[in-house]
């Protein structure tokens, strides 16, 4: 909402992002109409010789721009606009998780792309089981002269990571860069003048390594996709008694089989959790130090599962699922429901168990 009002208080900007959109629609309408005329051309070579040049031009070698749309539909809509051959099928993939991490040579899309990482939401309904009037540490204390927080807010995410590596020391691997910022918005208290409860605020360094062909064979027909290494730093950005942060590296591994795909991943705190001034020395005994996803894509449907175990039996639970607003678009505007069961929802209330439903809207743009 901050970024929509400073556009709307700056002319300049306003009017250099309608500039770009429309430059970008008449460029779309050219490629339509290029793609038109070589599909045209009887002889082979000169017709070859025109995609060729068309390809360069408007970038039709690269891979669609969500990893939902498969080559095989990309193909499916260009040979509909008339083109009789279609080069990019044979060049993009049909794994999610390479078109997600642009782990196969046909999915490398370059550096500095800017594309989605964690789901970008809005929930205009978000539920809680109670509100946490009583913020509490062990090393902070219990937060006092706090508004009459109420259990119906809305929740929002902002996800954003681009590539600024690629083919970085071993063959094929990336080094990313992601940027993810969550916030508990109290949007219909109006006595309490509507505020944001807490905001975590999530930057992370990912080394992506694409696991080598040979390797990728696992039983039961499930593939080794790719091993990850990363940094994470996270905090609320607060005073105390309220601010909460810490950080942590960890590898993960990637597996794919058929429309599922799994993540397992093992974390270390690297803060010193010991300290006096330590805002959450005790966090690793409510969220764990391991994480394990299970993404499933059938159709045009989205299902996620997370689970953080605990060994002090604490850990948590969150479900998310997304459905196209628009069936032809599946990389646009989406339907989005997330339940959450258990501890760590937000940095600020880590060590306290809730419980809550979502319902809003969400984009989905790789």
């Amino acid at each position: 909402m901050s970024a929509f009002l400073a556009l709307r208080r700056s002319p300049i900007a306003l009017a250099l992002v309608l500039g770009l959109s429309l430059l970008s629609r008449q460029g779309h309408a050219q490629s339509s109409v290029d793609l038109r005329e070589c599909s045209g051309i009887v002889k082979d070579p000169d017709r070859l010789a025109c995609y060729d040049k068309l390809s360069v031009r408007s970038g039709m070698l690269e891979v669609p721009a969500s990893p939902l749309v498969k080559p095989q539909e990309a193909a499916s809509v260009a040979l509909a606009s008339g083109a009789a051959e279609v080069p990019v099928a044979a060049q993009a993939s049909n794994s999610l998780l390479s078109r997600i991490w642009e782990l196969d040579p046909g999915d490398k899309r370059g550096t500095f792309n800017y594309t989605g990482y964690q789901p970008n939401f809005f929930l205009p309904v978000h539920m809680r089981k109670r509100a946490n009037v009583t913020p509490y540490s062990s090393t902070q204390g219990y937060a006092d002269k706090l508004p009459r927080y109420e259990n119906n807010e809305a929740k929002l995410q902002l996800s954003l990571r681009t590539k600024v590596a690629q083919d970085l020391v071993l063959p094929g691997a990336d080094l990313w860069v992601a940027y993810t910022q969550e916030s508990l918005w109290q949007l219909y208290n109006r006595g309490a003048s509507s505020p944001f409860r807490n905001t975590d605020y999530q930057p992370e360094l990912i080394y992506v390594v694409p696991t080598p062909s040979q390797w990728q064979g696992l039983p039961l027909g499930w593939r080794w996709r790719m091993t990850q290494l990363a940094f994470v730093h996270q905090s609320n950005g607060q005073v105390d008694p309220l601010s909460r942060s810490w950080n942590r590296v960890y590898a993960a591994v990637g597996l794919e089989h058929g429309d599922v795909g799994l993540s397992w991943r093992v974390e270390r705190r690297t803060d010193n959790a010991q300290t006096a001034t330590n805002n959450n020395p005790d966090i690793v005994d409510y969220l764990g130090s391991q994480q394990v996803q299970v993404d499933w894509s059938p159709g045009r449907s989205l299902a996620s599962l997370v689970w953080r175990p605990s060994f002090s039996g604490k850990g948590a639970l969150r479900l998310d699922w997304s459905y196209p607003v628009f069936s032809d678009r599946p990389d646009g505007l989406r339907w989005y429901a997330q339940v959450f069961q258990g501890y760590g929802e937000s940095l600020l209330e880590y060590n306290v168990r809730q419980s809550s439903l979502g319902l809003g809207l969400t984009i989905l743009k790789f």
